[in-house]
């Protein structure tokens, strides 16, 4: 008889919540930034950023905001890699979105914006 051992898979929430901390990190962004893009309190993301805060897919908002945290970083790595260009290319002026990409991350159509306009881009990599 072959023994079944299920394997355990990392709990989402954990992995997620490293992810944006890891991130946020690379990109050299605020807390508050952070903040303003995941709409949560600057002290939600102190903890966060302290492993006292777990993202749960539970909280939905903050959830879709995290995974496209995350996929804007992963885009970004993708095109520039994650050293300085990609924080230049964040904070400077981008002529096709018409605004500095990291002044646009902070509300929800310009961060969906911006992820569309780099997953487009990716697309040609």
């Amino acid at each position: 008889m072959i023994a079944t051992h299920p394997t355990q898979l990392p709990e989402a929430g954990a992995t997620l919540s490293k992810a944006v901390t890891r991130t946020l990190n690379l990109l050299q962004l605020r807390q508050s930034t952070l903040a303003r893009i995941l709409g949560v309190s600057g002290a939600t993301v102190s903890r966060l950023c302290a492993g006292t805060y777990t993202l749960n897919p539970s909280r939905a908002k903050e959830w879709e905001f995290a995974l496209l945290f995350v996929r804007l970083f992963r885009s970004l790595d993708a095109i520039l890699g994650h050293g300085d260009n990609a924080q230049k290319w964040l904070t400077g002026h981008n002529a096709a979105l018409n605004a500095r990409p990291i002044d646009l991350i902070e509300s929800t159509e310009g961060l969906v914006r911006v992820v569309h306009y780099l997953d487009a881009h990716r697309g040609r990599i």
